[in-house]
């Protein structure tokens, strides 16, 4: 999916999802051959749906489809939507926090917001690049095994040693790793191509002029940009900022995520629920799952269902997050006391979203500061397919990141999928790596386990489009790897 969102300020933001390979286990071998593209049934205006190429025997449907859709003139517009145009109007409306200054090592995996322009260089000094004999490459050139060269050994120079040296012809200096190299060597001599001697050192085989060593300013020279604005910090990032003597980087922070959960039927996870009641697990998942996305997230639990108190603590949310989450069951066209609450803070939409599982979605820009709140279904397994379709895309992009969405390969289908038509349907299952190529990929389970548990299993989502009504056994889908961090 591709789009292009502009962010409000001027900038324009694009993401995109690409195809990549992805680290998968290996899929028993099918007595198929070859994979082969067959058996999408598509729907269009201009063109009826035509049956598979070929039958199926005795296929395992899986279909676990939402109602159908309402005849549009019976619902406002403006309460069904595409999955492309929410995500859109999140996209255009999350806000990118400003830089903050921090240690380099709390600056890890986040982007730099500065240009970090080196004030010294790297190395110093001529250094040794192993442990070795400086010497002239005029005085080794030709060496050999059968007609080794000889130096006289004049001293021996360690890392950390500043004492000048020098060295002239027939001459050499012993000298270790990250040894500053003496005045007149322009070549180290490794230690396993000599005799290795003290006094005197017989040379074996002799580098080029410049081989093994360092040379001032090789990495980086007094000026040169050593950390450019954008660019993920990492270890070897947070070596060079040290390195040119950076404690504290500008940074784009992460996100401040506040998770709820709306329904007078949920309890802590500490409570043994009574009959009709449920145990609160979206707070704990979404919050885990921002964290992954590189947020950082607060679990604020379960909404208050004390008016009063609600609003206390949705405002208080609103000032302190920079995007506030909420999960609970939302019905377009009515409205219950967590939906009135937020009417009172600010346009609020909660609508009917092309998708399933959990069409019923919302979002707005509430409080005194418009901080972006998004409303997904309580239900757990759609709570988190809609953390992946909408709010994982909006914190990378509060993080500056240029890629927001999870790569995604194309898969053959191990067995027949069946979706509604005009939903995007969102399927757990799990992917392997086919012995002749490629990808297959099965749902989880047969719809009669447990939500939570199939969804435990699966490490992909199979995204099967809106005018796609049928998968055959065979047929290619489009899959999204649930890979953590990924």
């Amino acid at each position: 999916m591709n789009g292009q969102i502009d962010g409000g300020d001027g900038a324009t933001y694009r993401g995109h999802r690409d195809t990549t390979q992805v680290d998968m286990p290996m899929a028993v071998p099918r007595r198929s051959g070859p994979l082969t593209m067959r058996g999408v049934r598509v729907v269009t205006p201009s063109r009826g749906a035509t049956s598979p190429s070929r039958p199926v025997p005795g296929p395992r449907t899986v279909v676990e489809g939402p109602i159908p859709l309402p005849a549009t003139e019976s619902v406002p517009l403006d309460l069904i939507c595409t999955v492309e145009r929410h995500l859109d109007e999140i996209l255009a409306a999350v806000p990118q926090p400003h830089p903050i200054e921090l240690a380099v090592l709390d600056a890890q995996g986040l982007l730099c917001a500065e240009e970090v322009t080196s004030q010294r260089a790297l190395p110093a000094f001529d250094q040794a690049a192993l442990d070795g004999y400086a010497a002239r490459a005029e005085d080794v050139e030709g060496a050999l095994p059968e007609a080794p060269v000889e130096l006289a050994v004049v001293g021996e120079s360690v890392a950390g040693a500043g004492a000048p040296s020098a060295i002239g012809p027939g001459l050499a200096l012993k000298v270790s790793a990250g040894a500053m190299l003496p005045a007149g060597a322009d070549v180290v001599v490794p230690a396993v191509w000599t005799d290795q001697g003290a006094a005197r050192v017989a040379v074996h085989a002799g580098p080029p002029a410049g081989g093994y060593v360092r040379r001032t300013g090789d990495d980086v020279a007094p000026g040169d940009p050593a950390v450019q604005v954008g660019t993920p910090i990492g270890p070897a990032q947070i070596s060079l900022l040290a390195a040119v003597g950076r404690e504290r980087v500008l940074v784009r922070p992460r996100p401040r995520i506040a998770v709820l959960c709306a329904g007078t039927e949920l309890v802590d996870v500490g409570t043994v629920p009574a009959p009709g009641q449920v145990v609160d697990v979206n707070s704990y998942a979404l919050a885990a799952a921002a964290r992954d996305a590189g947020a950082e997230a607060y679990r604020s639990g379960i909404l208050p269902s004390d008016p009063r108190r609600l609003s206390e603590v949705l405002e208080s949310q609103l000032l302190r997050s920079d995007l506030v989450l909420i999960a609970g069951t939302f019905a377009s066209g009515g409205f219950d006391l967590v939906q009135e609450a937020l009417a009172e803070l600010g346009d609020m939409r909660i609508r009917q979203v092309t998708m399933h599982p959990g069409p019923a979605q919302g979002f707005g820009r509430l409080g005194r500061d418009e901080i972006p709140v998004i409303c997904i279904p309580g239900e757990p397994v759609a709570a988190l397919v809609a953390f992946e379709v909408f709010v994982r895309p909006a914190i990378r992009l509060m993080l500056g990141k240029r890629q927001l969405f999870r790569r995604t390969v194309q898969a053959v289908a191990g067995q027949q999928l069946v979706s509604p038509l005009g939903y995007r349907q969102y399927l757990h299952g799990t992917v392997m790596r086919h012995p002749d190529g490629g990808y297959v990929v099965e749902p989880v389970g047969d719809g009669t386990e447990a939500l939570l548990a199939r969804m435990a299993r699966a490490n992909c989502l199979i995204v099967v489009d809106e005018d796609v009504t049928e998968v055959a056994e065979g047929g290619l889908v489009t899959v999204m790897p649930l890979l953590l961090g990924g």
